[in-house]
């Protein structure tokens, strides 16, 4: 399943962790292989983007854990879609919900 992971870094481990950020940052490209991967502020912090397959939910732990030691930061993992998934979901919607409505007419 496609993911978004996001990654709010506390301050103070942040600026500690500084100098091997580059390595880590290979380490994690290494293990998500993600799709997209950015870098912003969010409230004064650093933090980070990225979107990357899931194969499977047991892999949870295995992408977090790492991350919540390096950063101390709060992370967010979020189902996503791409725009073909998007599309393929909202024809799928449309033609359940033009179903139901043909059930409940009768």
């Amino acid at each position: 399943m496609r993911m978004m992971l996001k990654v709010v870094v506390d301050t103070e481990a942040g600026t500690e962790g500084l100098s091997s950020a580059p390595e880590s940052l290979d380490q994690l490209q290494e293990t998500l292989q993600p799709d997209a991967f950015y870098g912003f502020v969010e409230d004064g912090q650093r933090a980070f983007i990225t979107i990357f397959d899931l194969a499977d939910p047991s892999q949870i732990p295995v992408v977090c854990e790492p991350i919540y030691r390096l950063t101390k930061g709060k992370i967010t993992l979020t189902p996503c879609m791409n725009l073909e998934d998007t599309k393929k979901g909202i024809g799928e919607a449309t033609a359940r919900m033009q179903a139901m409505q043909g059930q409940s007419a009768q």
